[in-house]
């Protein structure tokens, strides 16, 4: 799929945003997820074997440089659990981060200090991310003060970032999280989030405890700034049609693993793995003639302290075969190299993008 040319914010000599066209090329990968596994240890009775939730169990993808990737799946499935690991807010059991060619940590070429200016989080929660002792304008210029600048540049920039997220200073700066509606507040997240001037921002569900028509606005909101500032997103949510309008590229995760990923419109025209196809389809159609009557997918995911042997999908899956009990579904290419699927029954051989790619199971 092709890219927008990006442009980059770069800093005034006074310290105002200002953006600047950078040069476009080939999409890189600004980071490299490798191998990244988080297990949660269950603390039973003395002497009981020690159990642990396979929250996220070794799944590896690349976020592409300047554009966004949106990231569903179902209650459980290890999204935000994801996303906190990349923010190094909790610690992985296995794997590593690599950003922009440097590996994050001790004994890497970045510095966890660094690596925070880079990539900063807009949380669900609008209200409770956000100190309710401090004023607007305050919780926007922290962190560029925990990093070295003074308070008035701070403030400015505060103020700056304000009025970029669509909130006059002169009327917002001085309130508190509570005088705020929850679209306000989310607005301030967002300048917040911005005021390191990261390069990589993680949206974890930062709309759907808004109003519609205050979705439709954040959600032009973040559009304007990735275009203006250059950002790179990493978008979660549970709402397939929101990803489908924000999103370059789709990753589907179930039970703690990659089900899918690739471009959107690939994804969602011709999903390739069985989960993906029956998320697509348990979405609501305003079109009585496309409204399901029986759900497309029944029954509930499998406990992950003990997940299913193979395919973690199987269980609930109508194509499963006995051979998908014996082996764990590898990620292959499936129409393009950046489309790629983990189930057994796809052939990557046939690379016509559509769901025939599905063995039948006398060839199984």
């Amino acid at each position: 799929m092709t890219y927008a040319t990006p442009v980059t914010a770069k800093p005034k000599t006074d310290g105002a945003l200002e953006a600047l066209p950078d040069v476009g090329g080939p999409a890189q990968p600004l980071l490299s997820v490798r191998g990244l596994v988080k297990h949660f240890p269950l603390h039973g009775i003395r002497g009981a074997q020690r159990q642990v939730v396979r929250a996220v169990d070794d799944i590896s993808f690349d976020v592409l440089k300047n554009e966004t990737l949106g990231i569903v799946g179902e209650s459980g499935c290890g999204k935000s659990t994801t996303s906190r690991l990349i923010m190094s807010l909790m610690n992985p059991t296995a794997g590593e981060l690599v950003f922009d060619g440097q590996t994050i940590g001790p004994g890497g070429g970045l510095s966890l200090k660094e690596y925070r200016r880079q990539v900063q989080m807009v949380f669900q929660d609008s209200y409770a991310s956000l100190n309710p002792r401090l004023t607007i304008e305050d919780s926007i210029a922290f962190a560029p003060q925990v990093h070295g600048m003074r308070r008035r540049p701070a403030i400015e920039r505060a103020h700056e970032l304000l009025h970029a997220v669509g909130l006059e200073p002169a009327l917002y700066a001085r309130r508190f999280p509570h005088e705020l509606s929850g679209g306000q507040r989310q607005r301030v997240n967002i300048a917040r989030a911005l005021a390191l001037r990261p390069r990589l921002i993680i949206l974890d569900e930062p709309v759907s405890a808004l109003d519609k028509s205050v979705e439709a606005q954040v959600l032009n909101l973040l559009v304007g700034l990735k275009a203006q500032f250059g950002l790179t997103y990493m978008f979660i949510s549970h709402d397939l049609n929101v990803v489908q309008y924000l999103a370059d590229r789709v990753l589907v995760m179930y039970l703690g693993k990659l089900a899918e990923i690739g471009p959107v419109d690939s994804i969602y025209n011709h999903p390739a793995h069985p989960y993906t196809s029956a998320l697509l389809s348990s979405r609501p159609s305003m079109d009585p003639d496309r409204r399901r009557t029986a759900p497309p997918l029944t029954g509930d995911p499998p406990n992950p302290i003990n997940p299913p042997s193979g395919c973690r999908f199987r269980t609930r899956c109508v194509n499963a075969q006995p051979m998908c009990a014996e082996h764990v579904p590898p990620l292959v290419n499936v129409g393009t190299p950046l489309h790629q699927v983990a189930c057994l029954r796809v052939d990557p051989a046939n690379n016509d993008g559509m769901s025939s790619r599905l063995l039948s199971a006398k060839a199984a």
